[in-house]
């Protein structure tokens, strides 16, 4: 997929999710919030496949295998991370009498965020020593 494509497709899937955070949230409707986060689980839905399909690629045709890999694999638990806050957000959203801690509901954000940040750290050591 072009570069120009996955960003267009980007930005309508965002302005889909607002539209419809700002219907739920003005009461205009009384949709789900599961119904609500599907703009972006579709998303997270083709950006999994998309990885997968290309880490596939990359493992068929490639000499340089691991790095590849575990690039990708970093990529695949960033989504998937992401994917179970949305889904503890829409359970504490639809359902306020279970009193879900949002201690709770962040884990997986506050988790995937250190992760991340010592990646991105990994990455700028290893790029600028060469």
């Amino acid at each position: 997929m072009a570069v120009l494509y996955r960003a267009l497709f980007t930005w309508f899937i965002l302005l889909v999710f607002l539209i419809l955070l700002v219907l739920r949230l003005d009461a205009r409707t009384q949709w789900n919030w599961f119904i609500v986060f599907v703009p972006l689980w579709v998303y997270d839905t083709i950006l999994l496949i998309y990885v997968l399909f290309n880490m596939i690629t990359v493992c068929i045709n490639s000499h340089d295998r691991m790095s590849v890999v575990r690039r990708k694999v970093c990529y695949i638990v960033a989504v998937i991370f992401k994917m179970a806050t949305q889904i503890i957000l829409c359970l504490k959203l639809e359902y306020p009498s279970w009193n879900i801690s949002i201690i709770f509901v962040m884990l997986p954000m506050w988790t995937l965020l250190p992760i991340l940040l010592i990646r991105v750290l990994i990455t700028l050591v290893i790029e600028t020593r060469y």
